[in-house]
Parts: C-alpha cells; structure tokens; sequence
C-alpha cells in the first residue's frame, strides 16, 4: 500500500458534520495518549497529519482522515482520561457510540492498547463492544519501541488474557518510531477494504 496524498478531511462531533459515506472507513479507538495520532502519522509516513499532544485527552473530536480519495482513517476521542469532569466524558461516550452505530461504511475498528500496561477495564468493554458489532477484535499494541524484545511474548500475553482473546494473531504489536510491522498492517487494511 502506497500513501501519497493524505489529508484531514473533516473534524465532527454530531452524524451530519461527518463526511459523505462515500468511501470504506477503518476506525481507530483506545484510551486517552494511547498512540492514535502518531499511528495514523507513522501509516501516512506525515509527521503532523494527525496533531499527537503530551497531554492526554485532547482529541475530543472524530477526526476523519481521507486516505488518496481510497479510503479513510478514523481517529476516535480517547476515552479513559482521568482528569476531565464525568458530563465530558459521558459527551465523548456518545460521541464515539453515535459514530460506531450509524456509520454504514465503517468495515473495522482496531482497538489500541499501550503494550506496557495491563488493557483498563475500559479497554476490555470497548474491545467487547467491537466484538458484539461484528467487527473482527483486531488490537493494536502501540509503544513497541519501550518495551524490550526478550518481554514481548509476555505482554502479549497479558493482553490476550485481559481482553479474553483466543488468536493471538489478533494482537499487532506497532512502533511509530520503527514502524515495525507497518506492512502488515497495510496488508490487513488492504483485506478489510477488499
């Protein structure tokens, strides 16, 4: 998969600021500063597509990524965020439940989880949530880079187990740094879309 022309093609809260449903839609959804935006900069091969922020819970939008007029990625709010008032965060619970009920061309959500740490209780109800709507349960394991290679079958495990999945082939282990295992991820995306 080549990436030539990317671009930020809508920024929505409510379904009639989303973009026509005129092309295939891969989402992205996961905790708050889990990686969302430096995947999506490091699978466009842009540094500041995807604005990426040291302060967790900054996207508060659905951000809507238009692929070569191909496809597009979907960079969801982070749910988790500790910090913001609990009227805000049930706001950007219905904001990510509006998009993934309604939206018809949606064809698969990856959920992300930091590698480093046990996936949150929020983690696990976004992952069966996935599940229950028919979507494929693929994670991606961001911050490759942090972890030390001698571990890696470790905390995969951890996930696996946390999230209740069976095929571990289903777990993505990704650095944004390295950009190990781009590839395959481009050939999965390449598969969803057909």
């Amino acid at each position: 998969m080549k990436i030539k022309n990317p671009s930020l093609e809508k920024i929505a809260v409510k379904k009639e600021q989303y973009p026509h449903p005129n092309l295939s839609e891969i989402a992205l959804a996961g905790r708050s500063n889990v990686g969302k935006s430096s995947l999506i900069n490091s699978l466009v091969n842009r540094k500041n597509l995807a604005r990426t922020s040291s302060k967790p819970g900054k996207t508060r939008t659905i951000n809507f990524y238009n692929i070569d007029d191909k496809f597009r990625l979907v960079d969801l709010p982070g749910y988790g965020y500790a910090a913001v008032s609990k009227s805000e965060k049930d706001d950007w619970g219905q904001i990510i439940e509006g998009y993934l009920y309604d939206r018809e061309n949606l064809k698969e959500v990856f959920l992300l989880v930091d590698i480093r740490h046990e996936p949150t209780d929020n983690d696990l109800m976004m992952y069966n949530w996935i599940k229950d709507m028919g979507f494929s349960g693929y994670v991606i394991a961001t911050k490759l880079d942090k972890v030390g290679k001698s571990k890696l079958q470790q905390y995969i495990k951890v996930i696996a187990q946390k999230l209740g999945i069976e095929d571990r082939k289903k777990i993505i282990y990704y650095s944004a740094e390295t950009k190990e295992n781009r590839d395959y991820i481009y050939k999965l995306m390449s598969e969803i879309l057909g």
